[in-house]
């Protein structure tokens, strides 16, 4: 039982859409971030769930690992083939297989991104909502547990995916949850699979929550002299039980990476980007309303628009805020992380961050959304140096140690990937010894993307 072995059998079945390339592998084995470029043995181009059942059944005859593979946006390793094996590129399964205007939900494959969905829905007047940023794979949304800025008001991918097809490790393919908004009828699987990073199943079509476009949106920034005083107005927002569509933060060193990316000219301070969804009544309330607060957290220099291409345009720097970044620090390697708290916690972990990244002298943009609790620290250290290296990843495991002391996850959106697995015990405890029970009743030979979320066989 060998990789190569699984190779030839499965060249009879694909033909040149199994490729063994270096350019091709090469790819499937790089990443956004810091990990170590890590190639599969061979990339597998598939057209249906038929063609991932024959090469998970193949696969798991041959004890050879096999990935899934979206757009390669993921950044804590969670797509790198770890252990090798067959890298399966899923985006050629790009079908929106159908729409229910009625019903407000869609069927489509895994292939297909948010922004080609929400290009296709749009004429029938709905949206779908998660926004990680990235113009990522919905399957690939879908196994990370995506979320992003739009989070804070229409939930997480947990929340919007309503049921999933799955192919197991032996080929076997189920369905999970349906097109019904709630059903009591069993253990939640749906649930289950969403997040797994592939590790339990592959997803091969996704039936997808939609939402109406609003009445009006309305987008806005502001800036503040500190951090935590822009942080103290997302507090007293979600205490008010505004329903904010979106509130990102972006501190002082992303906005000047902007300005430097985009030719922008916004004030060098901390900064909310918000979004208000709603009737124009209720916009012009909302955005009033935390107007005021702001105000009285020394928020200034607002800057408000309705029109869509003002909107995309202030939306646009927000989302390429990491390669705004990344642009600003040549010959250095981003590693990028996050951690999600209580709201009321954040910006005690966000100040406490702040401080180990400023006493480390590495450079260390923070923003995130804020909204739901969740914050990204990317960290950028010179190619090659080990020294900075190791000072980063000591800076993220004591973000990570507070994020779970004050009652907070290790990985708000990012997952476990190969970056956070060593803290899965201390967040889960014995919950971990549970999860690696169903991996290995699902998966018993660990070929679904080995030495991820759970303990390595």
């Amino acid at each position: 039982m060998t990789i190569q072995n699984a190779i030839n059998k499965l060249e009879n079945i694909l033909g040149d859409r199994l490729s063994t390339r270096f350019s091709i592998r090469q790819q499937h084995g790089t990443n956004e971030t810091y990990f170590p470029e890590i190639l599969p043995d061979a990339v597998a181009f598939v057209n249906s769930t038929e063609e991932v059942s024959n090469i998970a059944f193949i696969c798991n005859e041959e004890e050879c690992p096999i990935v899934a593979w979206g757009t390669g946006t993921s950044l804590e390793g969670n797509a790198l083939a770890h252990r090798g094996g067959i890298s399966i590129n899923m985006m050629n399964m790009n079908k929106i297989l159908k729409v229910n205007p009625e019903d407000m939900d869609v069927i489509v494959q895994p292939g297909v991104t948010r922004e080609e969905l929400n290009s296709f829905i749009k004429d029938k007047g709905l949206f779908f909502p998660v926004d990680p940023g990235a113009n990522a794979s919905l399957g690939g949304m879908a196994a990370t547990r995506a979320s992003g800025t739009t989070a804070v008001r229409y939930g997480t991918m947990r929340e919007n995916v309503l049921g999933l097809e799955v192919v197991l490790a032996n080929g076997n393919i189920f369905k999970t949850g349906g097109r019904s908004k709630k059903s009591a009828a069993g253990y939640d699987l749906t649930k289950l699979i969403v997040g797994s990073e592939g590790t339990l199943g592959l997803i091969t079509q996704l039936t997808l929550k939609l939402q109406g476009i609003p009445e009006s949106i309305s987008a806005a920034i502001c800036s503040f002299p500190t951090v935590n005083d822009a942080v103290q107005t997302v507090i007293q927002t979600i205490q008010m039980g505004i329903p904010i569509a979106r509130m990102e933060l972006v501190d002082s060193q992303t906005i000047m990476a902007c300005n430097e990316y985009f030719k922008e000219n916004m004030l060098v301070s901390p900064h909310l980007f918000l979004e208000f969804h709603g009737s124009e009544n209720s916009v012009k309330e909302q955005s009033e309303t935390v107007s005021e607060i702001a105000t009285n957290f020394s928020g200034s220099n607002f800057e408000w628009s309705s029109k869509p291409e003002q909107r995309n345009k202030l939306w646009k720097n927000r989302h390429n805020a990491f390669y705004a970044v990344k642009a600003k620090f040549p010959g250095h390697k981003a590693i990028a992380t996050d951690a999600c708290v209580p709201i009321s916690e954040l910006a005690n972990l966000i100040d406490q961050t702040a401080k180990d990244i400023y006493e480390s002298g590495i450079p260390g943009p923070i923003w995130g959304h804020v909204g739901d609790g969740n914050f990204h620290a990317t960290l950028l250290i010179k190619e090659g140096d080990l020294k900075e290296k190791k000072i980063a990843q000591a800076i993220i495991h004591r973000m990570c140690e507070r994020s779970l002391e004050l009652g907070g996850t290790v990985t708000g959106e990012h997952g476990i990937g190969m970056g956070k697995l060593n803290f899965m015990e201390k967040e889960h405890g014995y919950a971990w010894d549970i999860m690696t029970t169903i991996k290995k009743t699902l998966d018993p030979n660990s070929i679904l993307n080995p030495g991820k979320v759970i303990r390595s066989n």
